[in-house]
C-alpha cells in the first residue's frame, strides 16, 4: 500500500458571489461538508466558512484527484443545501476552486489562518484574499 501526505489549502466559493452562509446555517454547511465528505474517504483535516466561501485542508489519498474530491464535495453539498432549503433562494457553487499544497510542518498555520476568517475578512474582502493567493502561488 502507497504511503501518501498530500496536504492541499482548497478554498471555494459561492455562484456570483452571493453572501449565502450565515450565523444561522454556517455550522450546519460545515458539519455536512465534513460527514459527506468523510462518507466519501475524502479527508478534511479543518474546515470553516465566511460568507460567500468556504477554506480547507485536505489530504489526498493515492488514488484520488483534486478535480474529482472538489466535485463530490461542491456537487453533494450543493444539492443537499437545496433539498433542505438551508439558504433562501437557489445555492450554487462557483465552478472555479483554488487548491495549493501546503507542507506538513505548515498545517498549524493554515489552521489558523482558516480559523480566523471572521477577523482578517474585517481587514480584507474575499476577492482581495483570493487575489493574494494567486499573486504569492503561481510563476
Amino acid at each position: 500500500m502507497a504511503y501518501v501526505r498530500n496536504w492541499l489549502h482548497c478554498v471555494w466559493g459561492t455562484k456570483k458571489r452571493v453572501p449565502f452562509i450565515t450565523s444561522d446555517n454556517k455550522i450546519k454547511i460545515i458539519s455536512h461538508i465534513r460527514e459527506n465528505a468523510k462518507n466519501k474517504s475524502i479527508y478534511i483535516d479543518f474546515i470553516n466558512a465566511h460568507i460567500e466561501h468556504v477554506h480547507c485542508i485536505i489530504s489526498l489519498s493515492a488514488d484520488q484527484s483534486i478535480a474529482k474530491v472538489m466535485q463530490l464535495i461542491k456537487g453533494e453539498s450543493s444539492f443537499w443545501i437545496n433539498k433542505n432549503s438551508i439558504t433562501k433562494g437557489r445555492f450554487e457553487w462557483a465552478d472555479e476552486y483554488y487548491a495549493a499544497s501546503i507542507s506538513e510542518s505548515q498545517i498549524h498555520k493554515v489552521r489558523d489562518y482558516i480559523k480566523n476568517q471572521e477577523e482578517h475578512h474585517r481587514i480584507r474582502t474575499w476577492e482581495e484574499e483570493y487575489s493574494e493567493f494567486l499573486q504569492e502561488y503561481t510563476l
